[in-house]
């Protein structure tokens, strides 16, 4: 499973970098692509142009990918796949529908999309802490008389995250203390993304999703907008195009992976933000996770065993 936006950090990819020739071609590659130094703005930043989502996300492909090249090298071989938001381009890399440079111009143009859909500072996103869904909904509805907001990511039980307009998210934030939200949480993120504000990124995303070369999957992706097995070509263009203006359905994800028997689930990129929730979602699934070599050794030890 691989990281979306949120887990970037300066400095990520660095030691993969720094220790492996094929993660520097990496690099490399998508600097090519992108016309800009890749590994300078990973390692150095500064973080305020790395938190830019049009850079965030080729960025954080960039560095999940690093690291996933170092574990195939190692011989996993995964039953599924899995991303959240951002990061469902990388586990189409991963599952081999998606050539990495390809990735790369994609998720650039997303971020584009995303980031000129709605005016800077107009919108708000916030996580919810300690309501159910049926409430979260309910308060979205309230607020909606000040504009467009609802849930956005459906991420673990008691965790959900709303986005929308900067007012009515701010308002939903009012109506959910009221009704014993036990936090409510402004996060960093620049755009409302996963609502219906979405909707322009979408129709412009859709035709670089409609033209860019995309094979059936070697394994199922468990999708973002409707937590399914997905795996022909056609089926991954057209949950791409939907996912965009649609919740995350990142507990589901998992849920559905449990039960497809899958009992280990492996974070791959940055942070340990997927590990987290799950281990809330299904506490008894064995988690781990490759950031670094570090990491990387300790769960390629922990396969073996």
């Amino acid at each position: 499973m691989f990281p979306g936006q949120g887990s970037q950090i300066v400095g990520m990819g660095r030691e993969f970098f720094e220790q492996d020739a094929d993660a520097r071609s990496l690099f490399a590659e998508a600097s090519g692509v992108l016309g800009y130094d890749v590994a300078r703005l990973c390692f150095d930043g500064p973080r305020e142009q790395l938190n830019l989502t049009e850079y965030t996300q080729p960025s954080l492909l960039t560095a999940s990918v690093a690291a996933l090249r170092c574990l195939q090298r190692a011989g996993l071989r995964p039953i599924a796949v899995a991303g959240h938001s951002l990061g469902e381009y990388t586990a189409l890399v991963a599952a081999g529908g998606l050539a990495f440079s390809d990735a790369v111009a994609l998720v650039r143009s997303r971020g584009r999309y995303m980031q000129a859909a709605v005016e800077d500072g107009k919108g708000l996103v916030c996580a919810l802490l300690g309501l159910d869904r049926d409430i979260v909904a309910e308060v979205c509805r309230e607020a909606s008389a000040m504009g467009v907001v609802s849930p956005a990511n459906f991420n673990a039980p008691g965790q959900i995250v709303i986005a929308g307009d900067k007012a009515a998210v701010e308002e939903a934030m009012r109506l959910a203390k009221t009704k014993g939200c036990r936090k409510a949480i402004p996060l960093a993120v620049s755009v409302p993304v996963h609502t219906c504000l979405m909707s322009p990124a979408a129709e412009r995303l859709a035709v670089e999703v409609m033209r860019v070369p995309l094979k059936d999957l070697e394994v199922p992706l468990i999708n973002n907008a409707e937590a399914k097995p997905i795996q022909k070509a056609s089926e991954v263009r057209k949950s791409l195009i939907k996912q965009l203006a649609s919740s995350v359905l990142w507990e589901d994800s998992v849920r559905v992976m449990q039960r497809m028997g899958i009992g280990t689930l492996i974070e791959i990129g940055p942070g340990t933000v997927l590990c987290g929730l799950a281990k809330r979602i299904a506490p008894e699934l064995r988690l781990l996770n490759v950031q670094n070599p570090a990491s990387l050794a300790s769960t390629v030890e922990a396969l073996a065993a």
